[in-house]
Protein backbone atom coordinates (compact mmCIF):
# COMPACT_ATOMS: atom_id res chain seq x y z
CA UNK A 1 0.00 0.00 0.00
CA UNK A 2 1.38 3.49 -1.22
CA UNK A 3 1.01 6.36 1.10
CA UNK A 4 -0.38 9.94 0.13
CA UNK A 5 3.07 11.10 -0.08
CA UNK A 6 4.57 8.43 -1.96
CA UNK A 7 2.19 9.20 -4.66
CA UNK A 8 2.66 12.83 -3.95
CA UNK A 9 6.56 12.50 -4.66
CA UNK A 10 5.59 10.14 -7.55
CA UNK A 11 3.55 12.42 -9.54
CA UNK A 12 6.26 15.76 -8.91
CA UNK A 13 8.93 13.29 -10.71
CA UNK A 14 6.33 12.29 -13.47
CA UNK A 15 5.82 15.92 -13.95
CA UNK A 16 9.55 16.67 -13.91
CA UNK A 17 9.30 14.35 -16.98
CA UNK A 18 6.91 15.69 -18.79
CA UNK A 19 8.82 18.66 -18.29
CA UNK A 20 12.19 17.82 -19.85
CA UNK A 21 10.58 15.24 -22.57
CA UNK A 22 7.47 17.19 -23.78
CA UNK A 23 7.60 20.89 -22.66
CA UNK A 24 4.54 20.62 -20.67
CA UNK A 25 4.40 23.11 -17.53
CA UNK A 26 1.48 22.00 -15.42
CA UNK A 27 0.44 21.65 -11.79
CA UNK A 28 -1.42 18.71 -11.85
CA UNK A 29 -0.45 14.99 -14.05
CA UNK A 30 -4.47 14.98 -15.57
CA UNK A 31 -3.06 19.01 -17.02
CA UNK A 32 -0.10 17.56 -18.45
CA UNK A 33 -1.10 14.62 -19.62
CA UNK A 34 -4.47 16.52 -21.79
CA UNK A 35 -1.53 19.02 -22.71
CA UNK A 36 1.01 15.80 -24.36
CA UNK A 37 -2.56 15.07 -25.77
CA UNK A 38 -1.91 12.46 -28.77
CA UNK A 39 1.74 12.03 -28.67
CA UNK A 40 0.98 9.34 -25.94
CA UNK A 41 -0.73 6.75 -26.32
CA UNK A 42 -4.29 6.39 -25.57
CA UNK A 43 -3.34 3.51 -22.86
CA UNK A 44 -0.96 6.10 -20.74
CA UNK A 45 -3.65 8.73 -20.43
CA UNK A 46 -5.85 6.03 -18.68
CA UNK A 47 -2.89 5.47 -16.49
CA UNK A 48 -2.35 8.48 -15.56
CA UNK A 49 -6.45 9.03 -14.13
CA UNK A 50 -5.79 5.97 -11.90
CA UNK A 51 -3.00 7.95 -10.81
CA UNK A 52 -4.78 11.04 -10.17
CA UNK A 53 -7.53 9.30 -8.55
CA UNK A 54 -5.20 7.44 -6.23
CA UNK A 55 -3.57 11.30 -5.41
CA UNK A 56 -6.96 12.13 -4.68
CA UNK A 57 -8.08 9.79 -2.56
CA UNK A 58 -4.52 10.00 -0.93
CA UNK A 59 -5.20 13.08 0.78
CA UNK A 60 -7.28 10.98 3.06
CA UNK A 61 -5.87 7.85 5.23
CA UNK A 62 -8.95 5.94 5.44
CA UNK A 63 -10.13 6.47 1.51
CA UNK A 64 -6.68 5.72 0.58
CA UNK A 65 -7.42 2.09 1.65
CA UNK A 66 -9.81 1.97 -1.60
CA UNK A 67 -6.72 2.18 -3.93
CA UNK A 68 -5.60 -0.67 -5.54
CA UNK A 69 -1.64 0.00 -4.88
CA UNK A 70 -0.54 -2.38 -7.45
CA UNK A 71 -2.69 -0.60 -10.54
CA UNK A 72 -1.00 2.55 -8.98
CA UNK A 73 2.72 1.25 -9.18
CA UNK A 74 2.10 -0.24 -12.73
CA UNK A 75 1.01 2.63 -14.04
CA UNK A 76 3.82 4.57 -12.06
CA UNK A 77 6.26 2.50 -14.33
CA UNK A 78 4.40 2.44 -17.35
CA UNK A 79 4.28 6.30 -17.63
CA UNK A 80 7.72 6.78 -16.37
CA UNK A 81 8.79 4.18 -19.04
CA UNK A 82 7.19 5.84 -21.70
CA UNK A 83 8.56 9.56 -20.76
CA UNK A 84 12.24 8.20 -20.31
CA UNK A 85 11.81 6.83 -23.49
CA UNK A 86 11.15 9.90 -25.44
CA UNK A 87 13.98 11.57 -27.50
CA UNK A 88 13.51 15.13 -27.95
CA UNK A 89 16.34 15.40 -30.15
CA UNK A 90 14.39 13.19 -32.63
CA UNK A 91 11.00 14.27 -31.78
CA UNK A 92 12.81 18.11 -33.01
CA UNK A 93 13.83 16.74 -36.42
CA UNK A 94 10.50 15.22 -37.09
CA UNK A 95 8.87 18.17 -36.01
CA UNK A 96 11.07 20.65 -38.36
CA UNK A 97 11.00 17.37 -41.36
CA UNK A 98 6.99 17.69 -41.33
CA UNK A 99 6.99 21.61 -41.63
CA UNK A 100 9.81 21.21 -44.80
CA UNK A 101 7.67 18.69 -45.97
CA UNK A 102 4.49 20.29 -45.89
CA UNK A 103 6.26 23.77 -47.45
CA UNK A 104 7.81 22.09 -50.06
CA UNK A 105 4.32 20.16 -51.27
CA UNK A 106 2.49 23.70 -51.05
CA UNK A 107 5.65 25.37 -52.90
CA UNK A 108 5.38 22.64 -55.79
CA UNK A 109 1.29 22.48 -56.21
CA UNK A 110 1.58 26.84 -56.36
CA UNK A 111 4.52 26.08 -58.93
CA UNK A 112 2.06 23.72 -60.99
CA UNK A 113 -0.44 26.00 -60.20
CA UNK A 114 1.04 28.81 -61.65
CA UNK A 115 2.11 27.16 -64.89
CA UNK A 116 -1.18 25.95 -65.59
CA UNK A 117 -2.94 29.23 -65.21
CA UNK A 118 0.11 30.78 -67.55
CA UNK A 119 -0.49 28.12 -70.00
CA UNK A 120 -3.83 29.19 -70.03
CA UNK A 121 -3.55 32.90 -70.92
CA UNK A 122 -0.64 31.90 -73.37
CA UNK A 123 1.69 33.32 -72.07
CA UNK A 124 4.17 29.97 -71.98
Amino acid sequence: MMTGDEIEAKVARLLELAREKYGVRAKSLERAMRKIGRRAPARLHRQAGVIAEAHKLGQHPKLMMQVDGAAVKRAFVEIEAHLKAVDVRERRIHRILDVLGSVSFNLILFAACLIVFLRWHGVL
